[in-house]
């Protein structure tokens, strides 16, 4: 049984400036920003999270290459976007990641898609899915049990990130195109629970 999580206000914080180095036009938020453009903001250049673990996009509408956001100073795109597989500048939407629970995590890994083939179970981080003995340098579904997990395609969580949510559809990612919108591959070497 996935756990299922609710959002409750009080609980995330961001605050965003459209220039770096925490300069310029500045906005806090404690929801969902659909559009950095209705708030007066091409894009985010520097952001601080006060509170709580947030999913960054590239493009408006949460689509794109996706950013994990936990607590601490972003000054610049750099920051958020440095050891991706391509380097993003832009930051034009954003959310909270409610379900982060990083003492409770639970995850399983599948082989192939639709949950079938070899599967592992995970509660911890892992920095080398190959290291652990996965003998693949792919995952092709995923089931969060509860928490929320970034996946990285390369180890040591670089490259392209894939947040796993166990709020999202009953926790439940069948194919490759469900990690996202910029998922490209169902390479992942590198998993890691997410800290609210």
């Amino acid at each position: 049984m996935t756990h299922r999580c609710k959002r409750s206000s009080g609980l995330w914080k961001i605050v965003v400036w459209d220039e770096p180095l925490f300069q310029g036009k500045k906005h806090e938020f404690t929801t969902d920003c659909y559009s950095t453009l209705e708030h007066g903001f091409s894009t985010v250049r520097s952001c601080r999270i006060e509170s709580g673990a947030w999913a960054g996009f590239e493009h408006c509408g949460f689509q794109g290459q996706q950013f994990v956001l936990e607590r601490g100073d972003y000054p610049c795109w750099e920051a958020w976007s440095g050891s991706n597989a391509y380097h993003v500048e832009r930051m034009c939407s954003f959310r909270p990641i409610a379900c982060a629970d990083h003492g409770r995590s639970r995850l399983m890994l599948f082989e192939q898609e639709n949950f079938q083939g070899k599967r592992a179970e995970m509660s911890d981080d892992c920095p080398s899915l190959p290291a652990l003995g996965w003998g693949s340098s792919t995952v092709g579904s995923f089931l969060v049990r509860s928490g929320a997990w970034v996946c990285s395609q390369y180890p040591g969580y670089r490259g392209f990130q894939y947040l796993l949510e166990s709020d999202s559809p009953a926790g439940e990612y069948k194919h490759v195109r469900e990690l996202g919108s910029h998922a490209q591959t169902g390479q992942v070497q590198s998993i890691r629970r997410v800290q609210q």
